[in-house]
């Protein structure tokens, strides 16, 4: 497992998804819209757990593996890891 990255502002905490669901949708980036469904870009269950897999490694974080599902869209995602961020001490245990 990588070593965690510090707290990513959330402009780069979207650009960063953003960039993820490019890759796996094989789209430029600009291309992406961050309030769209991710399904919109083809990213099935196979690729909801692919991203959370990347997201638990970049931000050190254990998620649920329905997080994607959970948290349809980038904005949605990145509101809610923002949250669990905020939540989280930068020992990595919970406030």
């Amino acid at each position: 497992m990588n070593t965690p990255e510090p707290a990513p502002s959330d402009t780069e905490l979207r650009s960063w998804l953003r960039a993820r669901v490019a890759h796996y949708a094989q789209l430029d980036a600009a291309a992406i819209d961050t309030t769209a469904m991710l399904t919109t870009y083809g990213l099935d269950s196979v690729y909801a757990l692919i991203l959370c897999g990347d997201i638990e490694d970049h931000l050190g974080l254990a998620l649920e593996p329905t997080l994607a599902w959970d948290h349809p869209t980038i904005d949605a995602l990145a509101g809610h890891l923002e949250e669990t961020l905020a939540q989280v001490s930068p020992s990595g245990e919970s406030r």
